[in-house]
């Protein structure tokens, strides 16, 4: 067992000197003073760390709300927190071993008996941050939570990170030659990447047309590249991991949850598109940690989308539901009961993945009320037919039709957004599918059909962005 490192020095501690006067002068006074008190004091019960780029959490599972204090420590960077009403026990101390060595932004933990019923945490940071400290009610099994949000004092931009993760280069790709356009085909604009050309060829040639295509209205000149550089429409696609980190999603029967089944399937759909031309993909996350919904939606509009596809594979109330779905915002209300049901449950994950209310970013919301949804809600409904279409040919369809609902995650006014229910995880038979890579690389294969799909008769702006 690590041995729990020695407390930080008496210059941190105030009243230090004090105290060790009165347990040298009244020890077995204060024994007697401080039993009934760790009698009530509360217990940590389990203790958990999610590291990620864009912020550490730490999460204190406890059996009532403690009251907390903290303070930074320059010169190195540290975090002090003095827990009120707590016990020190085993299940808190193992916090020591639970930070790894690649943890982005704590270098160690140290946890001690401050004094009688306070508990000090100090935790040695690699780099300054921006702490959020906050407590959660009891919801979805857990008990009461201490949060410890650790937050860079530089945000990761993810348009940033996007680039740096990738082998981005200023030469644009050779030019795909343009089919000949067949009378009554929709055309493509010039302003569009040559990998629109193609995408319109590759649908024309497996004489796959969706429903009453909208031909391209011409579009504006690129804008003049940089002497030397050359400007490439570049194609970016947002994927949405559903839940993580302290939201697991659904569990099916085998103990499986959602959130590592959508991962996984993100990370598939992820390389197939990027193997498009021109095309660029940001996962809102790329390990097991929670976005919160706004911010998922903030992610894709900080890269500029061109499309937002969520990923789930949620569980119903019957184990017999099963297919695939997908869905679109709504202004009017839910389709179907179940994806009103189904639309509710997903709203849940900030209240279980945990999110400091005190100082939410309502910046998105503000953005949101009284815009006009119905232009994002068609374009839309043109992807998502385009990818239910495809994904009806390796599953069978929950509903053959796109439905609509009001998921908080789809409602960026400005880029066309989907939710993809890939399976009902409830369902023993399609939980084993969803388990199986060979299922999840069609599921992939058949998102990308459906977005190529999707492209082919709806081409991106005429947004220049330099590679």
């Amino acid at each position: 067992m690590p041995r729990t490192p020695a407390l930080p020095p008496d210059s941190l501690i105030p009243g230090s000197l004090t105290r060790r006067t009165i347990l040298k002068a009244g020890g077995t006074l204060l024994l007697s003073v401080i039993a009934p008190l760790s009698a009530s004091a509360a217990q940590i019960m389990a203790v958990r760390v999610w590291p990620a780029d864009d912020y550490t959490r730490v999460t204190l599972e406890n059996d009532g709300e403690l009251k907390t204090t903290h303070f930074m420590v320059p010169d190195p960077p540290r975090l002090v927190v003095d827990i009120d009403g707590l016990a020190l026990n085993d299940t808190l101390k193992s916090l020591v071993a639970k930070i790894e060595s690649n943890d982005p932004y704590i270098k160690q933990v140290r946890v001690g008996q401050n004094r009688p019923n306070v508990v000090r945490l100090v935790f040695d940071l690699k780099e300054e941050v921006k702490p959020q400290v906050f407590n959660l009610e009891p919801v979805a099994g857990y008990h009461h939570r201490l949060i410890f949000d650790l937050y860079p004092v530089k945000p990761v931009d993810p348009l940033a990170s996007m680039i740096a993760k990738e082998n981005w280069t200023t030469e644009a790709p050779p030019a795909t030659p343009t089919p000949a356009v067949q009378p009554g085909e929709p055309t493509v604009g010039q302003a569009g990447p040559d990998a629109i050309a193609k995408l319109e060829a590759d649908a024309a040639r497996a004489g796959s047309t969706p429903a009453q295509p909208q031909p391209t209205t011409p579009q504006p000149a690129p804008a003049k590249a940089a002497p030397g550089q050359k400007v490439v429409r570049m194609v970016t696609i947002a994927l949405d991991p559903g839940h993580g980190g302290e939201d697991p999603g659904a569990t099916g029967t085998t103990g499986v949850h959602e959130k590592d089944i959508v991962l996984s399937v993100a990370k598939r759909l992820k390389a197939k598109l990027e193997e498009l031309p021109n095309t660029r993909v940001m996962l809102t996350r790329d390990a097991d940690f929670f976005v919160p919904l706004g911010q998922r939606v903030e992610k894709a509009r900080k890269v500029q989308a061109d499309l937002f596809v969520s990923i789930h594979a949620d569980a119903f109330v019957e184990r017999t539901a099963r297919g695939s779905s997908v869905f679109v915002l709504s202004e009017k209300g839910a389709s179907s009961s179940a994806a009103r049901w189904l639309a509710a449950d997903q709203n849940k994950a900030d209240m279980i993945g945990g999110v400091n209310l005190g100082s939410h970013d309502r910046e998105l919301a503000s953005v949101l009320i009284d815009l006009s949804q119905t232009a994002q809600i068609n374009d839309s409904m043109k992807l998502g037919k385009a990818v239910l279409t495809e994904i009806g040919g390796i599953n069978r369809l929950h509903r053959g039709v796109v439905e609509q609902a009001g998921f908080a995650v789809l409602k960026a006014p400005d880029i066309p957004s989907i939710l993809v229910e890939t399976a009902f995880i409830s369902n023993p038979d399609e939980e084993a599918r969803l388990k199986d890579d060979g299922y999840q690389n069609q599921l992939a294969d058949a998102i990308t059909k459906g977005i190529k799909r999707y492209f082919a008769y709806n081409p991106p702006l005429a947004k220049s962005r330099m590679t």
